[in-house]
C-alpha cells in the first residue's frame, strides 16, 4: 500500500521558517517526479515546487521563489520543502505528490499526480 506522510507543519510568525518533511512507503518513487502543493481557504490547490528524479532540475510557483527550496533524499525515499521568509499569504494545508507519467516537463495541476499525502497544516501569524 504506497503512503505518502508529510511532516512538518505548524504555527510560525512571519519571516519565520518551516521544514516540511514527505516519507513515502509501499513504493520507490526514486524514479518519479515529486511535488509539493497547498491549498489556502477558498482557494485551488496550487503546485508550489517540483523536483526531478535526481533532484538536478526544479520548478518554483513565482510566489515562492527565492524563497522555497524544494529537495529530495532518494535513498530514504523522502522529499523536502525548506520555507524560508514565510507570509500569511503561504497560510494553507501543504500537501507531497508523486507524478508517475515520466513526463519531461513538469506538470503543475494536481490531477497530475497520481499519488498524495493527507497534508499538513502551515499557518503563518503576521
Amino acid at each position: 500500500q504506497v503512503q505518502l506522510v508529510e511532516s512538518g507543519g505548524g504555527l510560525v510568525q512571519t519571516g519565520g521558517s518551516l521544514r516540511l518533511s514527505c516519507a513515502a512507503s509501499g513504493r520507490t518513487f526514486s524514479s518519479y517526479t515529486m511535488g509539493w502543493f497547498r491549498r489556502a481557504p477558498a482557494k485551488e490547490r496550487e503546485c508550489v515546487a517540483a523536483i526531478d528524479w535526481s533532484g538536478g532540475s526544479t520548478y518554483y510557483a513565482d510566489s515562492v521563489k527565492g524563497r522555497f527550496t524544494i529537495s529530495r533524499d532518494n535513498a530514504k525515499n523522502t522529499v523536502y520543502l525548506q520555507m524560508n521568509s514565510l507570509k500569511p499569504e503561504d497560510t494553507a494545508v501543504y500537501y507531497c505528490a508523486v507524478d508517475i507519467s515520466l513526463a519531461r516537463r513538469f506538470h503543475v495541476r494536481a490531477q497530475e499526480y497520481d499519488y498524495w499525502g493527507q497534508g499538513t497544516q502551515v499557518t503563518v501569524s503576521s
